[in-house]
């Protein structure tokens, strides 16, 4: 390894290669699926988990080197705190991984994990305790553990038999029949025999038949488990239904940049209210709108002020339906008032769409009222503030007159198009071996790490496993991010490029 090599920096080369695309279009698919297999028999000199056996078994498959596997069923898990909702997850799994401490209030995010019973693969969602008048970080808890519901398959509801129902346990219970998925009722902390007519008790709740379980000893666990299995169905309901109907489309903004206003015109009539102050929409408002003769459901969210922790009263929760309502969608539209420099709020409300994984379009609204002197202030900011999302499309319209309002779709559809792109596993990995064999990556501590097979593991948005020998540096990642950008485009869509680091068997 020559020195010039061990200290190339990729974040240093931002300039693109004319001739990749040409070199990868030479190589022809066969070989490249053929170089592929190659690569992925090599892999067995290395220790491999479980799941990455699953995953190179699944991508090996297909036409395109790609098996549209059907979406494994959702199972939530919900109660009021401190009832044993983590405990009897760590139980179904067969091992601790959601974190149990013996004071409410442990688990605030919801947390998915991969669970399997009798050879059937299901994914279960731990929650935070729900409360009905919840306030503060407790409100966002209560709030993911909606949002979990509406998106699970089946619910299973947890009920402390030493305590019995409560008020909040009939709160939940009225949330749970409005959500109409199927509830299993699931009577926690049944020690022994003894506690079961505790337990019957809880028929009072009209969810059915109380299952008594100990997630402590596992008693009724696996009884438990089997009544699930002829609840869930095969394939997640929910998954299909994301990939059919409408695309669904959030209108995010910091408030009064004109989020109703784009709604209202792009439906053609007054949808929503829309008044000069700031903060009238509260509730995300779904409307079905035709667009260039497709239809799409767009959802006009409230505006994100400036720190929702410092928020009160409604402003705080519709902060909270705001990001329920981005997690639901699939593209999110940024309105950005461009007679206003760009501020923090608008690079926080970026940030949030890219954490969340969706699609991104960039609407420049009240272009209309852009003079010269503004304009060249607005190109300069957003070549500094918003260069690491250039590869959204931009959109500069003007909400209130129309204007260039049917340019939206077309950067709509390119980024949900680019959300939704598969690379076959061939072409991924001869861009891999292009990409090495131009900058290798760095030499670190004496040792430079290798890229031993890549893959696409999943879309929505274009998520890439690499499977390497020590850890690649985040700028070299970045790196192989940009020559993706620039062979398949992937306009309006993050990239999530995942590694797993794997040592060689000891023979």
């Amino acid at each position: 390894m020559s020195e010039r090599e061990s200290d190339f920096d990729p974040e240093d080369d931002f300039e693109a290669d004319p001739g990749l695309v040409e070199r990868l279009a030479e190589i022809d698919d066969d070989v490249a699926e053929q170089r592929a297999a190659s690569l992925r028999a090599g892999l067995a000199d290395y220790e491999l988990e479980d799941e990455d056996i699953e995953l190179l078994d699944v991508v090996e498959q297909g036409p395109d080197g790609i098996t549209y596997l059907p979406a494994l069923p959702v199972l939530a898990i919900v109660g009021r705190p401190n009832v044993g909702k983590s405990a009897l997850v760590n139980r179904i799994l067969g091992r601790r991984e959601a974190v149990v401490e013996d004071v409410p209030g442990v688990t605030r995010d919801r947390v998915s994990y991969k669970a399997e019973w009798m050879a059937r693969r299901f994914t279960l969602v731990d929650t935070g305790g729900w409360e009905p008048d919840a306030t503060g970080i407790n409100a966002s808890v209560a709030a993911q553990a909606e949002v979990a519901v509406d998106l699970a398959d089946a619910v299973l509801f947890v009920v402390d038999v030493n305590v019995g129902a409560t008020a909040t346990d009939e709160h939940v219970v009225r949330m749970l029949r409005s959500s109409r998925k199927p509830v299993i009722l699931v009577a926690n902390k049944a020690d022994d025999a003894i506690k079961d007519p505790e337990a019957a008790v809880l028929w009072s709740l009209g969810l059915g038949e109380p299952w008594p379980v100990s997630a402590l000893h596992g008693r009724g666990v696996a009884d438990l488990l089997d009544h699930v299995m002829t609840v869930l169905p095969e394939v997640s309901a929910v998954a299909k239904q994301e990939l059919g109907g409408p695309r669904r489309v959030a209108i995010l903004g910091r408030p009064n940049v004109g989020k109703s206003s784009l709604l209202n015109k792009a439906a053609g009539e007054e949808r929503v209210v829309v008044n000069e102050l700031a903060g009238t929409t509260r509730d995300p408002v779904d409307e079905q709108i035709e667009l260039a003769g497709k239809v799409w459901t767009f959802v006009d969210t409230a505006g994100i002020r400036k720190r929702v922790h410092l928020q009160q009263g409604a402003d705080f929760y519709a902060s909270l339906r705001t990001s329920a309502a981005l997690e639901k969608a699939e593209v999110a539209v940024v309105v950005l008032d461009v007679t206003e420099p760009i501020s923090t709020q608008d690079l926080r409300i970026v940030d949030l769409v890219l954490e969340s994984g969706r699609a991104l379009v960039l609407a420049y609204n009240k272009w209309d009222l852009l003079d010269d002197e503004r304009r060249r202030y607005l190109e300069r900011e957003i070549e500094q503030d918003l260069a690491h999302v250039s590869w959204a499309p931009r959109v500069n319209i003007s909400a209130r007159t129309g204007r260039h309002l049917e340019k939206l779709v077309p950067a709509l559809e390119v980024a949900l198009d680019s959300w939704d792109t598969r690379i076959p596993t061939g072409k991924f990995n001869a861009l891999l071996a292009e990409l090495t064999a131009e900058h290798p990556h760095p030499v670190r501590g004496g040792k430079q790490p290798r890229i031993l097979f890549g893959t696409q593991a999943a879309t929505r948005p274009p998520t890439f496993v690499l499977f390497t020998t020590g850890f690649l540096d985040p700028q070299y990642r970045r790196f192989i991010q940009r020559r993706l950008r620039e062979v398949y485009g992937f306009e309006g869509t993050p990239i999530i490029v995942n590694m797993r680091v794997r040592e060689k068997r000891k023979r």
